[in-house]
């Protein structure tokens, strides 16, 4: 029964292989000639001379060394490769995660610092305090909007009309639809449906301001 010497891979090649006695040997990188046997061989084959192998050293029971663990470079290449996709594949994950979490605060703090500045300005008596409820309203109404047609789609229900998502949008309620399209991942991935949206944020803000410059209210 061998014990283990060393726990590490080497590496090296199959120079000898006597197939009806079921043993041979390997030249390691260093040069070494080492003894191993079928049992150890790792793979679903028998061993043909010039095989590139990776292999752990042992000793026999008189303490001589010996091949252990023998595996195909090739075979253990192609795992390592494997792996290190998969590694690479779970860090780009972790990596967009972040930046989506991220994301997802740095678009909840706007709609919320709108809705702080929506009512600074009432305050300063710049727009009246209604505007401002209709802005809540709105942000509210096109929320729900974009979660039912969520479901939806998720349950090939009846959808709500992408030009009747763009309307709340232009009405007041972008702020609304920001938060739904982050934190319920719908409409976030479209381009045009982006672009059509972000150009509904600019006519509303465009008339919010002609509001506050052209009828200014005092309350």
């Amino acid at each position: 029964m061998s014990t283990s010497q060393s726990r590490s891979k080497h590496q090296g090649h199959v120079t000898d292989w006597q197939d009806d006695k079921g043993f041979g040997f390997i030249q390691t990188e260093r040069n070494e000639r080492l003894f191993f046997h079928i049992s150890d061989f790792k793979a679903a084959r028998c061993p043909l001379v010039g095989d590139a192998v990776v292999f752990e050293i042992g000793k026999d029971a008189k303490g001589r060394q010996r091949a252990e663990k023998v595996q195909e470079l090739a075979f253990v290449q192609q795992k390592m490769a494997q792996k290190n996709s998969q590694i690479r594949k779970r860090n780009q994950q972790r990596s967009q995660q972040a930046d989506f979490e991220a994301g997802q605060k740095k678009r909840l703090y706007l709609a919320i610092g709108f809705y702080v500045v929506l009512m600074v300005l009432a305050v300063s008596s710049s727009i009246p305090w209604l505007v401002v409820g209709w802005y809540i309203a709105l942000g509210v109404v096109t929320y729900l909007m974009y979660a039912k047609d969520k479901r939806a789609a998720q349950n090939n229900g009846w959808r709500t009309p992408e030009s009747t998502l763009h309307l709340l949008s232009a009405a007041g309620g972008w702020a609304g639809a920001m938060v739904a399209q982050t934190y319920l991942r719908h409409k976030s991935q479209k381009a045009e449906f982006r672009v059509t949206y972000y150009m509904t944020v600019l006519i509303n803000l465009a008339g919010l301001m002609a509001l506050m410059y052209y009828q200014p209210l005092s309350f």
